[in-house]
């Protein structure tokens, strides 16, 4: 299978490059594209529009640029990478250290290269690992190497495949199927009127808080298996289509 990878969480993630590492040695063509930095919580936002964007051999199919993770699906799809030879079976964006659950997908790039990849039709997957004190990232390539052909085999027009991985020394017990759960997010803002008129803004982040309903994907990874969520890659609902 021919694999594009990119993420959010920069080219230098611990999730992103040993990943593609394994899947080579398990036989699949790779490449990658992927931010120079990291990028978390751009969402969609891309950068190409304001002028051309430089791409960096990092070697073996590897690039790097300094877009955004939805730049790279593009650049990558419309020919920036011709040693890719065409279209690839499946575009996976992670392993995004730290959840992209429920709410989360709104903001995340991880997220939103996935849904980038399926809106030109292509097999998408974000794949991110539910942060923990300590972040076992052998275990999180190897179960999404062992389960890649299933979680692609989920995957159906008009969405994307999102998945979360328990963050444990053994793994998740399984996959199970899951919807988005809803979080709240308790952010803070401090203001800062300076001598010169201008006013700053600090934002510290708070605690987020996610609503436990049953089959939601919180409470799936909460029983120790990876959910695995269909998300919609349109923003607008059709009565009756």
């Amino acid at each position: 299978m021919t694999i594009l990878m990119t993420n959010d969480d920069g080219i230098n993630s611990p999730g992103l490059l040993p990943l593609a590492h394994a899947l080579r040695k398990a036989g699949h063509r790779v490449f990658v594209l992927a931010p120079e930095d990291n990028r978390s919580g751009v969402s969609h936002c891309i950068s190409f529009l304001n002028g051309p964007v430089r791409l960096t051999n990092n070697g073996e199919d590897t690039w790097s640029c300094p877009g955004n993770p939805v730049d790279c699906v593009v650049l990558a799809l419309l020919g920036g990478l011709p040693e890719m030879g065409g279209v690839p079976d499946l575009v996976l964006s992670g392993i995004n250290q730290g959840a992209n659950i429920g709410t989360d997908i709104v903001y995340s790039g991880t997220a939103a290269a996935a849904r980038q990849g399926s809106l030109i039709g292509i097999p998408s997957v974000a794949l991110s690992l539910i942060e923990n004190q300590e972040y076992y990232w052998d275990m999180a390539v190897s179960f999404s190497v062992k389960r890649l052909e299933e979680l692609k085999a989920l995957w159906r027009p008009g969405t994307f495949v999102n998945v979360n991985i328990p963050n444990t020394p053994d793994g998740p017990l399984g996959l199970a199927s899951a919807f988005p759960a809803l979080r709240d997010y308790q952010d803070t803002l401090s203001l800062y009127e300076a001598h010169d008129g201008r006013r700053y803004c600090f934002v510290k982040p708070g605690e987020v808080t996610t609503r436990p309903e049953a089959g939601s994907d919180w409470d799936v990874v909460s029983r120790n298996m990876a959910s695995v969520s269909a998300i919609y890659i349109h923003p607008v609902t059709r009565e009756g289509a």
